[in-house]
C-alpha cells in the first residue's frame, strides 16, 4: 500500500484509508472486527471515526469509538487514528461545540471509548460560530503539550475560517491544523471553489469523505 503524508506536518498514512462511521451502528463488535482486520490485512492504516458515529437512529452515540476501542487492541500502535468533536452528542443538542470546557470533556469521552492514550489526529468536526477559534486551538495545543493528542485538523471549514486559524495558531504559537476534511469525489466538487485555496495555501493535507459519492 502507498504511503503519503497527511499534510505538510501530519503522520504518513496509508492512501486509502478506512472510514469508520458504520461502527456502532450498521456493524456491530464482530462486523466492525471483520472490516478492520481486512483492512489492516490490506495495509491500510488510516482510520477515521468521530465521537457522534453510532448514534442518530443506528446505535449509541459514541459507539464507533468503543467498537473500534474493542477491536484494536494490541493492534493501536500500527495505526493513525483519527477521530472528530463538536457535533451534538445527545438528542437535546446541548453536548456540542467547541468550547474550552466541551473540547477538554469531549477528548476524555473518546480516549475512553476508544480505549487508548492518545489521539493521533483530533479534528473539528464542524465550525463552532460561538465560540472564538482561539480559545478552540489553546485547548487543542494543550492537548498537544499534554501528549493526549499528536495533530489537530479541522473539517468542514470554509477558506475564511481556515485563514484566520492558521494565522490565530501563528500569531499565538499554537499547533495549527495539518489537515481538513470535506466531502470532494468525482461527483461532488465543490470545495475546488471553497476551501481548497487555503488548503493549498497552508499546506494542509486533504481527507476527502464520500470519496465514491456513497456509491
Amino acid at each position: 500500500m502507498e504511503t503519503r503524508s497527511i499534510g505538510a506536518n501530519g503522520p504518513a498514512v496509508s492512501v486509502v484509508g478506512l472510514g469508520c462511521n458504520n461502527f456502532g451502528g450498521r456493524l456491530d463488535v464482530e462486523g466492525t472486527r471483520k472490516v478492520v482486520h481486512k483492512a489492516l490485512d490490506l495495509g491500510s492504516t488510516l482510520f477515521d471515526t468521530a465521537d457522534i458515529y453510532g448514534g442518530r437512529g443506528y446505535g449509541n452515540y459514541g459507539g464507533s469509538e468503543d467498537c473500534l476501542g474493542q477491536v484494536l487492541g494490541p493492534r493501536r500502535k500500527d495505526v493513525v487514528l483519527a477521530t472528530k468533536f463538536g457535533m451534538a452528542m445527545n438528542d437535546a443538542g446541548t453536548l456540542k461545540g467547541a468550547s474550552r470546557d466541551y473540547v477538554m470533556s469531549a477528548v476524555e469521552g473518546s480516549l475512553k471509548r476508544l480505549r487508548t492514550d492518545w489521539i493521533d489526529l483530533y479534528q473539528i468536526h464542524t465550525p463552532d460560530p460561538a465560540t472564538p477559534i482561539e480559545e478552540t486551538l489553546r485547548a487543542l495545543d494543550d492537548l498537544v503539550r499534554q501528549g493526549k493528542v499528536r495533530h489537530i485538523g479541522c473539517s468542514n471549514f470554509s477558506t475564511s475560517q481556515i485563514d484566520d486559524a492558521v494565522a490565530t495558531a501563528k500569531r499565538h504559537g499554537l499547533a495549527t491544523f495539518v489537515s481538513a476534511q470535506d466531502e470532494y469525489s468525482l461527483v461532488v466538487r465543490d470545495i475546488e471553489g471553497d476551501p481548497m485555496p487555503a488548503i493549498r495555501r497552508h499546506g494542509l493535507g486533504l481527507l476527502p469523505y464520500f470519496p465514491l459519492a456513497s456509491g
